[in-house]
């Protein structure tokens, strides 16, 4: 009898995903719905789904799920939340959604201290809407309203949402991790695995940023796009633990 060395979790359903070839959307979905299952927390777990290219992110997690209005995860999550204390709750949002028109947020969900997780995905564009400059593109990038590329002057420098996050006090766990090879991906199924933990035993705020890929935004292949992470997006966004008052 043929041994099964690897089976798709049933923390995603049977939906086929929407994202483009390449992107690491489907990746860090898959991540996600292994973490909630082996932590026996599927069931009771509720998603809270962005706008931007992770829209339809409800059809694909096979637990509860909520649709928020664009930046506003954050605070439909506290919500839930405070009236579900049993449930899990996450957030799962683009850098668009959460660094931009969402900044209020989850800036004040995190002085909170709101015991909800959330998981950012940077891959510093808009990529749902058109390939926009978005608060973490980086200088020089070229995007559909940058064609010269990101300039300082007027545009300024890209947002450091980890390291911002980091000094509020009442934060507890901030890591930043990325997706560009394997031994990266396990890091990065870690600080899932962590961040949910830490919602569990009632610890807190915490965030995992994860840097990802946008190709079709970045005009590159994907094999590029995965280069482009390891770089150009990590010396800007150095990869490690930002915040870890759990940490012996």
């Amino acid at each position: 009898m043929a041994k099964v060395v690897y089976e798709k979790t049933r923390g995603l359903t049977e939906n086929p995903l929407s994202y483009c070839p390449g992107c690491t959307h489907g990746i860090i979905h898959k991540l996600i719905g292994e973490v909630l299952v082996e932590l026996n927390v599927l069931e009771r777990t509720i998603a809270i789904a962005p706008v931007g290219c992770s829209v339809l992110a409800y059809n694909y997690f096979n637990c509860d799920g909520v649709q928020a209005g664009h930046g506003r995860a954050p605070a439909v999550a506290t919500g839930i939340k405070r009236t579900n204390p049993d449930k899990i709750v996450f957030t799962y949002q683009g850098d668009g959604d959460l660094a931009a028109i969402g900044t209020a947020e989850i800036v004040h969900a995190a002085h909170r201290g709101e015991n909800i997780t959330v998981f950012f995905v940077n891959n510093a564009i808009y990529g749902m809407t058109g390939g926009q400059m978005a608060p973490t593109t980086l200088i020089d990038m070229k995007t559909s309203t940058s064609p010269a590329g990101r300039q300082l002057d007027g545009a300024g420098m890209p947002i450091l949402v980890s390291e911002m996050l980091s000094q509020i006090p009442s934060v507890t766990y901030i890591e930043r991790v990325a997706t560009h090879d394997i031994a990266n991906l396990d890091k990065t199924k870690r600080a899932i695995r962590k961040a949910l933990q830490n919602q569990m035993d009632g610890k807190g705020f915490s965030m995992v940023e994860i840097l990802g890929t946008c190709p079709i935004g970045w005009a590159k292949t994907p094999a590029d796009a995965m280069d482009f992470v390891k770089e150009k997006m990590i010396p800007y966004y150095p990869l490690g633990v930002y915040a870890d008052k759990g940490a012996r």
